[in-house]
């Protein structure tokens, strides 16, 4: 167990989300750019980097929710209504299964496609599926919606985060940007 108060979250934990915060948006963003592009060798090795990425967030996702297990959240404030609380602990849950199920889809699709990931050029990640073109189409549809969903919840997080600081002015969001004061 963290010696750290109750109101702050470990450096550790405020460096995971930030991480894993720049390498999620930045992996949605790049998925939706290269997928309506033509085939090509540079589609291909985009393909490549977008699935390396996402074996990266899966395994950072693991380290987080590790360290969230031995090191627990900083109670939300007294102040914020109870529907608040239920409903921030309910996004987080769905997060954190999102932030699994994205890339655990792509893989999926990845290998009922039949193309294998090997991570970094290096690493072969065996395929958890046998080519099957018919699954292969359900599983990208799959992929793009847990994507769409991810998305969602993320602007949907950040949103809650810059309300409690802009309107309300606690210190939900000043806990993961140590530089800001709350407002009140």
């Amino acid at each position: 167990m963290s010696s750290t108060s109750a109101t702050e979250f470990t450096g550790t934990a405020i460096g995971l989300h930030w991480i894993a915060a720049v390498l999620i948006i930045g992996n949605l963003a790049f998925g939706l750019y290269m997928v309506d592009l033509p085939l090509s060798p540079a589609k291909l090795k985009y393909f490549s980097w977008h699935k390396w990425a996402g074996v990266t967030i899966f395994l950072l996702s693991a380290a987080r929710l590790l360290w969230k297990l031995g090191h627990p959240a900083p109670a939300l404030p007294s102040s914020m209504p109870a529907w608040q609380r239920k409903a921030a602990n309910a996004s987080h849950h769905v997060l954190y299964l999102l932030f699994f199920a994205a890339p655990l889809t792509g893989w999926l699709f990845s290998s009922a496609a039949g193309f294998q990931t090997v991570y970094f050029g290096v690493l072969p990640i065996p395929d958890l599926l046998s080519k099957n073109k018919e699954l292969a189409d359900i599983l990208r549809v799959v992929h793009h919606f847990t994507n769409y969903a991810l998305a969602a919840l993320v602007v949907l997080h950040a949103a809650a985060a810059i309300k409690h600081h802009v309107v309300d002015g606690d210190d939900v969001l000043a806990r993961m940007l140590p530089f800001l004061k709350p407002r009140n």
